[in-house]
Formats: structure tokens, C-alpha cells, sequence
């Protein structure tokens, strides 16, 4: 149920890597860098990261394989993370939170209710991302590729109408989350902690009845049968990367380290698009399935005391994840790209009436 339970879950935060070529071409490399995936193949997703490995093993003229274990089979992030320090893999693809385990700093851009729409987090992480990597080479990591994993909403079995009904509320965090956390405290709500692979049980006893993911997350886990309800107003926008340890990435020529990060760049908005694909297939079926969208009016106080709070939630992961100096810069750049893009008010919502 557990080896399950992760393969699933490549579904939901579509984790980022690079697809097992051959073992006769993975044997013949020079370098055969191993990496670990949640993602089974099969998805869209997948497609994309086959095409990544076919052209890195046919431009690099073989100098470089990738052997990827895929769907879980090398544990969680958690797990990956201990088997690269051990020195039994040599990196994979990520979500936030196992990115943080590296680089909290990392997890600025994915603070609640700050971004409105794609081309928002595109701008800001855009302009965040030689820090990023400066950091992970620091740490001695090399980024291969960014990308967003889509925007999370909340999935209910009674409609959150109110802070009074949302608290009555049996809410999942992700067991030692900090964002997740630090939102809750600031809202009054003690959620209960919870690893991924427990949380499909946890609907079907009543332990939880509340849960964030994206669309296709509901769907690929079949929280949605659990559900009545989800909110149209999103929270988040879940982080992605593919990294590898720098001690195998410096055995690669440098023509070939040039070629890999120009195909990988090129391929990681390709990932992006299939992501996209996937959610808004899974919002139809969501729709079709019954499930009711909650519409909220962003006016409204209760939902300027949700804003408020997951203010308040940032300000106190000052120290603890990022700098007050990257924060503000964070922030500064969302109102930079406002400035300059007037037009593009976009919300990425569900409840297209507010």
C-alpha cells in the first residue's frame, strides 16, 4: 500500500527527473548518473522526460546516461535525500518541501496567497533563480531544471463557507511541513500531521476531512471520491526540480554540462505544459464527478482575515526558512511585474463569478 501510495503521488506533484534509457546505453556512458523519481511512466509527464534522456544520451554521443528508478520504488523525498548523502544516488526530482530539506530559502515562492496566476510565478522565480542555484551549489547540488507543479486548493466534505465552519474542520498537514503549519497556527486551526501515503485511510476513518492539493492530486489519489466540495480561490503554487549531486556532475565535460542544461531547459517547459494538461483534465472530471466549487468574494473580511493570517504566517518563517531581505525582494518582485504587466490581473480561480 505504500509503494502505492508514492506511485500515486508522482501523479499529483508530477516530481521532476529523467527517464531510464536502455541498460546497455546506461552501462556504456561515461557517466551514469542514478536518480530517483515519485513518477511512473505512462503520463504525459513521463513522455516529456523520455524525450529529455533520449537527446541527452544522443547529444552528449554517449558520454552521459541517466538510470532513473521510478514510481516510488526509492522511497519518498524524505528517503531520496538520506540515499544521496549515503552516496547510493546521485539526485532526482523534487516538490518544495524536499527541496527545502537542501535550501529552505527555496520555499519563499511557494508562500500562500501571494501569486494570482502563472506568468506571476513564472516572473518571480524567474528572476530568483541564480540565487537559487548559487545556493544549491553551495550546498553541493546543481539544478537541472525548474518548473511549476500547479496551484493548490482545498478539498472538504462540507462547504467552507466561513472561519467558523473552517475550523470545526479536521484538517491534514503534511507531516513537518513548515508553511502548512505556520498558515494553520495563524488561522487557529490545529491540523493534524500526516505523511502523504496515510492520508487516503485517514478520509475513510474521519481522522481528517479536509486536504489541499491540486486537481489532478484529488483525482490521481481518489481523494476527490471523499469530497463534496473544493474551494475556487487557490493557495499555493507547488515548486519543482530536478537536481544531482555536483561530484558527478564535475566528471562531465563541460561541452556536455552546456548541452545538458539547454536541453533540460527546454524540456522542463515542456513538463510544465503537461502538468497544466493534466489539471485541467482533472478539473473536468472533478466537475462531472458532482464535486461544488465554493465561491468566494475576495472583498469579503473573512477572507481579507485569510490574507491577513497567511501574512502573518510569512512574517514568521523570517529566520526559520528564508531571510527578511528574500522575502522582501520576493515580494518586491510580485509588485515589480504587476507594475509593469497593468493589464495582466488574471486570478488562476475556479469560481469565475467574483
Amino acid at each position: 500500500m505504500k509503494r502505492l501510495s508514492y506511485t500515486i503521488l508522482a501523479l499529483v506533484i508530477t516530481s521532476l527527473a529523467v527517464c531510464l534509457p536502455p541498460a546497455a546505453a546506461a552501462q556504456d556512458a561515461t557517466v551514469v548518473i542514478k536518480m530517483a523519481t515519485l513518477a511512473p511512466k505512462g503520463t504525459a509527464v513521463a513522455k516529456a522526460f523520455d524525450e529529455l534522456a533520449n537527446q541527452i544520451r544522443e547529444k552528449t554521443h554517449g558520454e552521459v546516461a541517466f538510470k532513473t528508478y521510478w514510481g516510488g520504488v526509492q522511497g519518498d523525498e524524505k528517503d531520496v535525500m538520506r540515499k544521496i548523502k549515503l552516496g547510493q544516488l546521485h539526485g532526482g526530482g523534487f516538490m518544495g518541501p524536499g527541496l527545502g530539506l537542501i535550501v529552505p530559502e527555496v520555499r519563499v515562492t511557494e508562500i500562500p496567497y501571494v501569486f494570482r496566476n502563472y506568468d506571476e510565478v513564472g516572473y518571480v522565480r524567474k528572476k530568483l533563480q541564480p540565487e537559487m542555484n548559487r545556493l544549491f551549489e553551495k550546498q553541493g547540488y546543481k539544478v537541472l531544471g525548474w518548473m511549476d507543479l500547479g496551484f493548490v486548493y482545498t478539498f472538504s466534505k462540507e462547504p467552507l463557507t466561513d472561519l467558523a465552519v473552517a475550523r470545526r474542520q479536521k484538517w491534514w498537514a503534511l507531516e513537518g511541513e513548515p508553511i502548512s503549519q505556520a498558515v494553520y497556527q495563524a488561522l487557529d486551526i490545529s491540523p493534524v500531521s500526516l505523511s502523504i501515503s496515510d492520508v487516503a485511510t485517514s478520509l475513510s476513518t474521519n481522522l481528517i476531512d479536509c486536504a489541499n492539493s491540486t486537481p489532478f492530486g484529488a483525482v490521481a489519489f481518489q481523494w476527490y471520491t471523499k469530497f463534496r466540495y473544493m474551494t475556487g480561490y487557490p493557495s499555493t503554487n507547488i515548486l519543482g526540480a530536478t537536481i544531482v549531486k555536483k561530484d558527478i556532475w564535475d566528471r562531465i565535460s563541460p561541452s556536455s554540462q552546456k548541452t545538458i542544461l539547454d536541453v533540460a531547459a527546454a524540456q522542463h517547459l515542456k513538463i510544465e505544459k503537461a502538468t497544466r494538461y493534466e489539471d485541467a483534465k482533472s478539473i473536468d472530471l472533478l466537475l462531472k464527478s458532482g464535486i461544488t466549487i465554493v465561491k468566494y468574494d475576495i472583498r469579503d473580511k473573512e477572507m481579507l482575515y485569510v490574507f491577513d493570517a497567511s501574512k502573518k504566517a510569512r512574517e514568521s518563517l523570517v529566520g526559520r526558512l528564508y531571510s527578511r531581505g528574500l522575502l522582501d525582494r520576493t515580494m518586491a518582485l510580485v509588485e515589480e511585474y504587476r507594475k509593469s504587466h497593468p493589464a495582466d490581473a488574471t486570478v488562476i480561480r475556479l469560481d469565475q463569478g467574483q
